[in-house]
């Protein structure tokens, strides 16, 4: 009968110890989706808030600007037709499909990098400058929303996604420490 008892202490112990370690990694796994959480909050909230700023709008529908790009970036920015740019999502059709192909137009699908060093050479060449200046500054923004408002609103996305998995794992180990617990009867 002492050695029943002996193993039934054994594996009561066993089962506190594991309750207190599910219990330690139940908090941590909801303080991690909790920053998760305040990370995908604070980057998209940020993006939208630095966009609307710059009051960025689409093309209307049928607008010259719309219908000069090709069928393919066409259907991409008419989704979002007439709308301001406000998301990360919309950064990228915005940079990708219309001012890229706007930018390819410029100087014959050179980019700033390859037209400014012609630009320097030639000083006074006008079309040269202007080129060298519209693609500058075209690039420029490009990458910026490129950049600053997709990527980081795609890394709040992301966090967003960690914050879920790490609520429902911290659920499911909270369940599953109350089988134990009703299985036991630490209770």
């Amino acid at each position: 009968m002492a050695k029943v008892k002996s193993a039934n202490d054994r594996h009561r112990r066993i089962h506190k110890a594991w309750v207190v370690l599910a219990t330690v990694a139940a908090v941590a796994m909801l303080l991690v989706g909790g920053l998760a959480w305040w990370a995908y909050s604070f980057t998209t909230t940020n993006v939208k808030n630095e966009l609307a700023q710059q009051q960025i709008f689409f093309p209307e529908a049928d607008s010259p600007g719309l219908n000069a790009l090709p069928a393919a970036d066409k259907a991409a920015v008419s989704k979002y037709a007439g709308q301001q740019l406000l998301t990360g999502a919309q950064a990228k059709v915005f940079a990708n499909n219309y001012i890229a192909v706007h930018l390819s137009e410029v100087a014959g699908g050179k980019t700033y990098a390859q037209v400014s060093g012609a630009a320097l050479a030639d000083p006074t060449n006008a079309k040269l400058q202007g080129q060298a200046n519209t693609l500058f500054k075209g690039e420029t923004l490009r990458g910026l929303l490129l950049g600053d408002a997709y990527a980081f609103w795609t890394v709040g996305h992301i966090a967003q996604i960690v914050a879920v998995v790490m609520f429902v794992a911290a659920g499911l180990t909270l369940v599953a420490i109350a089988v134990v617990l009703k299985h036991v009867r630490l209770l």
